[in-house]
């Protein structure tokens, strides 16, 4: 099977690299090429995946029966400063992809974020209130995709961590930054009121993977089985690393970056582990992952 993954960022290029572990096929596209490392590295196609002629001649030329939609502008605090643009690069790319699709599968990854924060844990079933723009529109775009029926399956997933280099051109996800932060001596302040239930990427590929033959539910949960602050999450990597817990100071969300995210940044599921598709599928929680990547991480170093 072949499956061409809309969006080459650190989601969509593991998602990419689990289906060649597997011996499927995958090709990415996105708007600039992903970095260049030294893993095998999946078929890539520059796509403006708002432009509905581009899209179409993509998804004709790679030939996928499947497509994940890991597309779209990510940062919470510039989507509330641009509302429009960030609509239009969730809701309208996910209609320009629904029509190019014809029957195709569509897996789209989506967030925590369109509820509003006050359930610590909601479930498939939970009424949804975005509390921000990047929420609204991913919404939206889970709206325009549910028209399409049983073709399609909407993943929420809670906050995504991994191992990314310092170099990293964009942002890293928050578990690498605190990593790189206190291993460089810095100290840092994340919020004591701001939960997520973090999910290791790797979890978050092979679930995808799972969801993407047919039957899939047409909506699920993915968090992981830990509901942690942010804060606490940086003092227990803190203390991982043989660090004093100290250099984490923790402050109200309203203080920083992290205002425009809902006090709980968390998923949880009814379906993932009795669904057949999903059952099999191990989830780590924040002190395995966190662990696990720490060792790998050491041991590579040591190489």
């Amino acid at each position: 099977m072949s499956t061409l993954v809309i969006g080459s960022g650190f989601v969509g290029r593991a998602v990419a690299a689990h289906l060649l572990h597997s011996g499927e096929k995958a090709v990415l596209a996105s708007r600039t090429p992903p970095p260049a490392d030294t893993g095998r590295r999946p078929p890539w196609s520059a796509l403006d995946v708002t432009d509905p002629t581009a899209v179409r001649r993509v998804v004709d030329a790679t030939d996928a029966e499947r497509i994940v939609l890991v597309h779209g502008p990510s940062d919470v605090t510039w989507c509330e400063e641009h509302p429009e643009e960030s609509l239009r690069g969730h809701a309208g790319a996910a209609r320009v992809v629904a029509e190019a699709a014809d029957d195709r599968r569509i897996v789209l990854i989506s967030t925590d974020n369109v509820f509003d924060g006050t359930d610590p844990g909601p479930v498939e079933t939970s009424p949804t209130r975005p509390a921000n723009a990047y929420g609204r529109a991913k919404l939206a775009a889970e709206r325009v995709l549910a028209e399409r029926g049983g073709a399609t399956t909407v993943l929420r997933v809670s906050l995504i961590y991994g191992w990314e280099p310092a170099a990293t051109p964009k942002w890293l996800n928050f578990f690498s930054s605190c990593v790189h932060r206190l291993r460089a001596g810095e100290h840092i302040t994340a919020p004591t009121d701001q939960w997520t239930t973090p999910v290791l990427v790797e979890d978050v590929a092979a679930v995808t993977a799972a969801v993407l033959p047919a039957p899939a539910p047409a909506l699920l949960h993915l968090g992981g089985p830990e509901r942690i602050s942010r804060a606490d999450w940086a003092r227990l990597i803190a203390r991982e690393l043989g660090l004093p817990p100290d250099r984490v100071t923790g402050q109200p969300r309203a203080l920083g970056r992290y205002a425009s995210r809902p006090e709980n940044s968390c998923l949880a599921s009814t379906l993932l582990t009795t669904h057949p598709a999903t059952a099999g599928v191990p989830v780590r929680g924040a002190h395995d992952g966190t662990r696990l990547l720490l060792t790998r991480a050491e041991r590579a170093a040591a190489l």
